[in-house]
């Protein structure tokens, strides 16, 4: 009989993504996620078989998190207009999703992810091919808007790119 878990995924799993963020690709190793969890890095290997496989496993659950926070925006900004949702929702960084695009899992999850996203703002912006269009600019302005803080410029109000596409 296999003993119950201490430590859940999700929590293995936040330690990896911390990682990630904080240090990159390179910072993540079976050591370095028992050390931030607790758990014995041969349990880690018991349970991703690879470090691969646990980078991979926690992304999936990142991307989980990310539809089902996007479904919940959506629902609790349904009466409101585009920018709404979007301020609700966490644009992704360019460097997770160049990662993720790597893998076809993980890329089908990133899209999927993109057009729900992209659905819901047709929504908010009307019918049609024009609201379609619109849609795919301003989730582009959104998730570019989402590089310029690195830069020190804040780049532009995403109310004032609502305006221009409404």
């Amino acid at each position: 009989m296999p003993r119950t878990r201490t430590i859940p995924d999700d929590r293995v799993f936040a330690a990896v993504h911390a990682l990630l963020t904080e240090s990159g690709d390179k910072a993540v190793s079976f050591a370095s996620v028992a050390e931030a969890t607790g758990l014995a890095a041969p349990t880690l290997v018991q349970r991703y078989s690879s470090r691969d496989g646990m980078l991979k496993a926690a992304r999936l659950a990142n991307w989980a998190q990310r539809a089902a926070t996007a479904e919940q925006a959506i629902a609790a900004t349904s009466d409101k207009g585009p920018q709404a949702l979007l301020k609700a929702l966490a644009p992704i960084s360019a460097i997770e999703l160049a990662i993720d695009r790597r893998d076809a899992e993980l890329l089908q999850c990133a899209e999927a992810w993109r057009a729900t996203v992209e659905a819901a703002l047709v929504m908010r912006l009307g019918s049609g091919p024009k609201a379609r269009e619109a849609a795919a600019l301003l989730f582009a302005a959104w998730q570019g808007q989402a590089l310029w803080p690195a830069t020190g410029d804040g780049g532009f109000r995403l109310k004032d790119a609502v305006k221009r596409l409404t």
